[in-house]
């Protein structure tokens, strides 16, 4: 299954670069659609700890809280990242629910996790009123080599864990932003009024195999995969680059906002690292 999941045929969700004004990002996006944000933010630091070596070596011992990957995500198990990483990472078993697959996003321990978000620069926009919270996840069996998370050691643990084709089934909650610091996530979305047919306990690979090709192109929602942009030198003079970082490496991600209360289901197409900063 890792690597088969594609993309979509087009992106329907709509983009918009550094050019963007705070003053149009409430106006044309906060309230009302997504939107992806490109080069918004220098996130090459934070990508560069979030390496498999590095995660390992800085978290290995420490446990991580791992949820089902279903809407209302209730069952909780706690285990050794190391365990996580080196044993229960591994694509999605396609007849599997996803109230029975386990997943690492979210439930993060701040105390623990904290001196790797210091490092983390987010999104510059905000919604009046809210506060940002930081839900930092890990899924994937393979597709990254070394420099990502790397392909997962075959499980002996009869309980499966997300990998490439895991993700969430459609839930929604309050806006935020979310990105991929390695690998590619799937985005569906749909507006807070139309309510997508899937069933809470069903995995999004089977939604998009068995409900997604009976769907009239109307109904059908917006749609994007969100990978983590471009990686190279600074040159002289670009604009979305601080004067400093010529001549330097840099990550320029793509960045998805979804509005308050739109329907969402992700989707892994490779191991990926990713983060999101939800405002409440």
């Amino acid at each position: 299954l890792a690597g088969t999941v594609p993309e979509e045929p087009r992106c329907t969700v709509e983009r918009a670069d550094a050019s963007l004004t705070y003053s149009l990002f409430l106006q044309r996006f906060a309230f009302s659609r997504p939107v992806i944000l490109g080069g918004v933010t220098d996130n090459s630091a934070f990508r560069a700890l979030c390496t498999r070596e590095k995660l390992l070596a800085a978290f290995g011992p420490l446990p991580v809280r791992l949820s089902t990957a279903n809407t209302y995500s209730y069952r909780k198990v706690d285990v050794p990242f190391q365990e996580y990483v080196e044993q229960l990472l591994k694509p999605q078993d396609p007849a599997r629910l996803g109230s029975d697959t386990l997943y690492f996003f979210g439930d993060n321990n701040f105390t623990e996790w904290g001196p790797l978000f210091q490092h983390y620069v987010p999104p510059p926009f905000r919604i009046p009123g809210t506060s940002p919270a930081y839900s930092f996840g890990i899924a994937g069996g393979c597709g990254m080599g070394t420099r990502g998370m790397g392909s997962a050691l075959p499980s002996t643990n009869p309980a499966p864990t997300a990998g490439s084709g895991s993700g969430v089934p459609f839930h929604w909650h309050g806006p935020g932003f979310s990105e991929v610091i390695f690998g590619r996530k799937r985005w569906f979305l749909y507006p807070m009024d139309k309510t997508p047919h899937f069933h809470p306990n069903e995995t999004t690979l089977a939604w998009l195999q068995h409900t997604y090709p009976t769907l009239p192109p109307a109904q059908r929602p917006l749609e994007c995969t969100l990978r983590p942009g471009e990686v190279s030198p600074g040159a002289v003079g670009d604009p979305r680059l601080p004067s400093q970082s010529h001549g330097t490496h840099w990550c320029l991600l793509q960045v998805l906002y979804f509005p308050d209360r739109w329907w969402h289901a992700t989707l892994n197409l490779d191991t990926s690292v990713f983060i999101s900063t939800f405002l409440g």
